[in-house]
């Protein structure tokens, strides 16, 4: 296969991937967000709802280019970077999209059944997101640094999520 397609459809895959994990995140949210969360006391620095959309289309699309960047790493013809390297790296990326990939079924859909025990069980899961990127983060600057640069956003998004998450979970206590 031509290396230009093979890489266009890599590339695809990646924003493939993240788009599935959106959805996920979008089937678990839209029924919640004018049910249980519209009526929950949040804290003062929430943003408003319209936001949230916008910003995650933004960050998956920087995590689906930092990861193919880094996946580039492994057939760049004169590269000295260690293919175990990359394949830590890209194993990193791929448990904290499975991460990020739980958390919003955890905070928007089990909230009605587990009640406040499922905001703390996400925050638990937020912090342990918050952590995987951090270490995507350190494998993807030993790889390729601009991808791990691409990350930054994506990391400090999670962490004011966490702060929304935790803020939360201590209101509805």
């Amino acid at each position: 296969m031509n290396p230009t397609v093979k890489s266009a459809l890599t590339l695809g895959a990646f924003l493939v991937i993240s788009a599935a994990v959106a959805a996920l995140g979008g089937i678990a949210t839209i029924s919640q967000v004018d049910g249980w969360y519209a009526e929950a006391e949040k804290v003062v620095w929430s943003p408003p709802n319209g936001l949230f959309g916008p910003a995650w289309t933004v960050l998956y699309t920087l995590m689906s280019v930092a990861a193919w960047l880094v996946w580039r790493e492994t057939v760049r013809v004169g590269s000295v970077i260690d293919r175990r390297d990359v394949r830590r790296a890209l194993t990193r990326y791929v448990v904290q999209l499975v991460l990020n990939a739980v958390w919003t079924p955890v905070f928007f859909g089990l909230y009605p059944v587990a009640g406040v025990a499922a905001l703390w069980a996400a925050a638990v899961i937020i912090v342990a997101l918050d952590v995987a990127v951090l270490l995507t983060m350190t494998a993807f600057w030993r790889v390729r640094k601009a991808a791990a640069v691409m990350l930054i956003p994506y990391w400090a998004w999670l962490l004011f999520a966490t702060t929304l998450n935790v803020g939360i979970a201590v209101l509805q206590s």
